[in-house]
């Protein structure tokens, strides 16, 4: 049996302020060693880049950090998991990385992932502007360290599934 397969991917528009945060965690994560069969990478704003990466397939466990309004407080961190039924058509557009937008243009082109979780920090200011606000860059060392425990769990449950078989 290969190795698990978990996608951490930071999305985000860097030039909207608190937008960038998946791309802050992407960046700082990719500077620490990470375990065999993780890939972290930022993605911006390229849907259809990671539209095909994700269709390179085979990934258990896809983990999408972005910024995500659920009205908490600005910098609190969430972990929902995304569902990944039928999006519809779905029409490619270079700058648009909304999950179920990349899930449903996945789908269309014949891919699929075992499981998404979105890690989201909630924003403070999104306007036009480079850096994050102070309450969402407290939060970049929190959400990393959600993500690495949801991929040491994620190869935790792995690992129990191929000794079991």
């Amino acid at each position: 049996m290969s190795a698990a397969r978990i996608f951490v991917v930071g999305v985000g528009n860097i030039f909207l302020g608190d937008d960038g945060f998946g791309v802050e965690v992407a960046t700082r994560m990719r500077r620490r060693p990470v375990p065999d069969g993780v890939r972290v990478e930022e993605y911006g704003i390229r849907g259809v880049h990671l539209a095909y990466a994700l269709l390179e397939g085979g990934f258990d466990l896809v983990v999408l950090v972005d910024t995500l309004d659920v009205g908490e407080e600005p910098g609190a961190v969430s972990v929902f998991e995304s569902e990944l039924g039928d999006a519809g058509e779905v029409l490619p557009d270079a700058h648009d990385l909304d999950p179920a937008s990349v899930m449903g243009l996945l789908a269309g082109l014949g891919g699929s992932v075992g499981r998404m979780l979105v890690v989201g920090c909630q924003p403070s200011n999104l306007e036009e502007r480079i850096g994050l606000s102070p309450a969402v860059e407290a939060a970049v060392e929190e959400a990393i360290t959600v993500v690495e425990e949801l991929v040491q769990e994620q190869l935790s449950t792995y690992i129990g599934k191929e000794h079991r078989t």
